[in-house]
């Protein structure tokens, strides 16, 4: 499974670590991701999804229903 949020689809970031002395190397900025369970009401159940921090607080003013929508996601299918 890659390293992407199932709803906002956010992935890691191309960047350079930068040093004292202005030498660049090359890293991930990997997005904040948690697994959650999150209460489906119309399916009447659990979904576990795979989740960025701020797609959690999205969540929580949105709604499941709507979010998943706009990502296009069959939560019957999680």
């Amino acid at each position: 499974m890659s390293r992407r949020c199932q709803l906002t689809g956010k992935k890691a970031n191309n960047a350079y670590a930068v040093s004292h002395s202005h030498r660049r190397t090359k890293k991930l900025q990997q997005p904040n991701l948690q697994y959650k369970r999150v209460w489906w009401a119309s399916g009447d159940r659990w979904v576990r999804l795979r989740l960025s921090t701020k797609a959690i607080r999205t969540l929580e003013k949105k709604g499941l229903e709507i979010m998943a929508q706009e990502a296009g996601i069959n939560l019957n299918a999680c």
